[in-house]
C-alpha cells in the first residue's frame, strides 16, 4: 500500500549548526549588498567629478569668446579668464587621471570581488537541495522502519538505506565545506581591499595637493588689488548703483 512521505522524524541537521550556517551566510550577503553599494557610489561620484572638471573648462572657455572678454576694452580682464581657463585645464587633466586611478585601483577591483558572489550563492543553493533531498529520503528510510518487518517490506529498508548513504554523505560534505570556507571568504575582505582604499587615498592626496598648487598660483595672478569679498562686494554694488542710473534702465 503506498504512503505519503514527509518530513523525516530524526533530525539530520542540529539547531547550531544550522544556526552558524546561516549567521555566516547572513554575513555574506550584507557584505554583497554592501559591495554592490560601494561600486556604484564610487562610479557616480567619479562621473560626477568628471562631469565637474569638464563643466568648468567649458565655462572658461565659453568665457573667453564673450564680449565680457573682448581685448579692446580690458585687457586684464581677458588676461585673468585666460590664466582661469589654464588653471581649469590643469585641474581636468588632474582630474582624469585622478579618476583613471581610482577606476583602476577601487571601482574594477570592486566589480571583481562582486563576481565571486553568484558562485558562492550557487554553491549554498546547491547545499539546500541536497538537504531538501537527505530529508526526503530519510523520512522514506523512517516509513520502513515503522512497518511491519515482512520480506518485501525489508528489501525495499535496504535499497532505501542505500540510496539514502551517498546523499548524505554529499550534504555533509557540501556542508562542512562552505561552514569552512564562509568565514574565510568573510574574512578576506579586508586584506583584498586594503592595497584599494590606500590606492585611493594617495590618488585624493595628490589630486588636492597639485588643486592647491594650481589655485594658489592663480590667486597669484589674478588678486592684485588684494581686495577682501567684502570690498568687492561694496565695489561690485556701485557699479550697478551706476548702471541702474541710466536711462535706458530707469524705472518709469
Amino acid at each position: 500500500m503506498p504512503f505519503k512521505i514527509g518530513q523525516p522524524r530524526k533530525q539530520i541537521i542540529s539547531k547550531t549548526v544550522e544556526r552558524d550556517f546561516e549567521r555566516e551566510y547572513g554575513k555574506l550577503q550584507q557584505l554583497e549588498d554592501q559591495i554592490k553599494k560601494l561600486h556604484k557610489d564610487m562610479k557616480k561620484s567619479t562621473e560626477a567629478d568628471l562631469a565637474m572638471s569638464k563643466s568648468a573648462v567649458k565655462i572658461t572657455s565659453d568665457l573667453q569668446s564673450n564680449p565680457l572678454c573682448e581685448q579692446e576694452h580690458d585687457q586684464t580682464f581677458l588676461e585673468t579668464v585666460m590664466a582661469l581657463d589654464t588653471a581649469m585645464k590643469r585641474m581636468d587633466a588632474f582630474n582624469q587621471e585622478r579618476v583613471n586611478q581610482i577606476q583602476r585601483t577601487v571601482i574594477e577591483p570592486l566589480k571583481k570581488y562582486s563576481s565571486v558572489f553568484p558562485s558562492l550563492n550557487m554553491a549554498v543553493k546547491r547545499r539546500e537541495q541536497s538537504l531538501q533531498e537527505y530529508r526526503r529520503l530519510q523520512a522514506r528510510v523512517e516509513k520502513y522502519e515503522e512497518k511491519e518487518k515482512t520480506g518485501p517490506v525489508l528489501v525495499k529498508l535496504h535499497q532505501a538505506r542505500e540510496e539514502l548513504r551517498p546523499v548524505r554523505e554529499e550534504f555533509e560534505a557540501k556542508n562542512k565545506q562552505l561552514l569552512d570556507e564562509m568565514p574565510k571568504f568573510y574574512n578576506s575582505r579586508i586584506d583584498y581591499f586594503r592595497p584599494s582604499f590606500e590606492a585611493l587615498i594617495r590618488a585624493q592626496v595628490v589630486y588636492y595637493t597639485e588643486m592647491f598648487k594650481i589655485f594658489g598660483e592663480l590667486t597669484m595672478q589674478i588678486d592684485d588689488q588684494g581686495l577682501t569679498d567684502e570690498q568687492r562686494e561694496k565695489e561690485n554694488e556701485t557699479k550697478l548703483s551706476e548702471l541702474r542710473a541710466l536711462s535706458i534702465v530707469a524705472d518709469d
